[in-house]
């Protein structure tokens, strides 16, 4: 499947962020892009809704997880997943949409976020890439999803990538936003250009243990800063912003959002039990579930361009760029484009 359009053209140090470990392997610059409205204006825009029609807890794997839940419990499950400095309220009028188009909407706090707790102390606090989908895996299979349409952005699509590799047989189709985002410590350590790091400089402070205090100490401000610059054009209120900053008061927040970006600058080794699996991911193999990749136009975060990782889908495949000012948290600035990409990839062909 292909959508055509003529593609935007971005800077350089965005697509170097991301893109250059993709770039390094050759990879072909093959997508193309449908332009679609955010959809606003259309009574299923941003703001509509402020909370969730249940929330619920289940113990799963090493964890308690939180979660949010709605629509039939007979649907095909949705799971959505958020990114880093959010939380599930990204995902508060997605929800309600795939909800009345009859999908079972799943929307888990990951570790360190909101009411999702370790149900050990002596559990590694390890915020590794493949924990994120050991997590998932266990969470559905606490809650008997055999298999589910997984839909994230920002850390959430690197786990529903990380799922369709690892476990695609429990992927029925996937939604990622900035498309194929499963990293490695090698492509890690290699320097970009000087710009490129320059948007992750966040990455470079967590390295430092005045960046672990400074977060420790200034969680929400930091928090807010991200966002700010991640999604320029976003006039979110202190309202919509209090919501999410309130899961990263999470006691394990600092410890798992340090770990992640320590293990993949290579300066903290994984657990050895996942070594495996990270030697797979490592490995970049291609994702051939249904997919629909999406970007905003105007996202402020780092992130690789479409033509970088068109070749990593290998089954039925498109690509969305969302129009109007939409930055990196999509779901949450363009809610009805979001939904409307879980529906339309859930009716790809096999």
């Amino acid at each position: 499947m292909s959508e055509h359009i003529n593609q935007q053209r971005r800077r350089f140090f965005n697509t170097a962020a991301l893109g250059l470990a993709a770039a390094q392997l050759g990879l072909s610059t093959r997508a193309n892009a449908a332009t679609f409205p955010s959809g606003a204006g259309d009574g299923k825009a941003a703001g509509a809704h402020t909370s969730f029609a249940s929330l619920k807890q289940v113990k799963a794997g090493l964890l308690d997880v939180g979660y949010a839940e709605d629509g039939p419990a007979n649907g095909v499950p949705v799971i959505l997943l958020h990114g880093w400095p959010y939380d599930i309220h990204a995902f508060v009028d997605v929800a309600p949409i795939l909800a009345a188009a009859g999908y079972r909407v799943i929307v888990p706090y990951r570790r360190g976020y909101g009411t999702t707790r370790f149900l050990s102390a002596d559990t590694a606090r390890n915020g590794q890439q493949s924990v994120f989908a050991i997590d998932l895996l266990a969470f559905m299979d606490a809650l008997n999803i055999d298999n589910a349409v997984l839909a994230g952005f920002d850390w959430g699509a690197r786990i529903a990538n990380t799922m369709a590799v690892l476990w695609p047989e429990r992927c029925k189709a996937m939604v990622s936003v900035s498309g194929y985002l499963i990293g490695t410590q090698e492509a890690n350590r290699k320097p970009l250009p000087p710009q490129a790091e320059l948007q992750w400089w966040y990455q470079y402070y967590f390295a430092t243990e005045r960046g672990e205090s400074g977060y420790r100490e200034y969680t929400h401000e930091f928090a807010r800063l991200i966002w700010e610059l991640a999604s320029p054009k976003w006039s979110f209120d202190d309202a919509t912003f209090n919501r999410s900053a309130a899961a990263l008061d999470n006691a394990d927040q600092v410890a798992i959002a340090i770990s992640n970006y320590r293990w993949r600058l290579g300066l903290v080794k994984g657990e050895t039990k996942y070594d495996l699996l990270e030697e797979k991911l490592a490995r970049r193999p291609a994702i051939a579930i249904p997919t629909i990749t999406m970007e905003g136009d105007a996202n402020g975060a780092p992130h690789p361009e479409p033509g970088a990782y068109a070749r990593m889908f290998t089954g039925p495949y498109a690509h969305r760029l969302i129009m109007g000012g939409i930055g990196h948290n999509l779901p949450q600035e363009a809610p009805h484009a979001f939904a409307q990409a879980v529906i339309d990839v859930d009716k790809f062909p096999v």
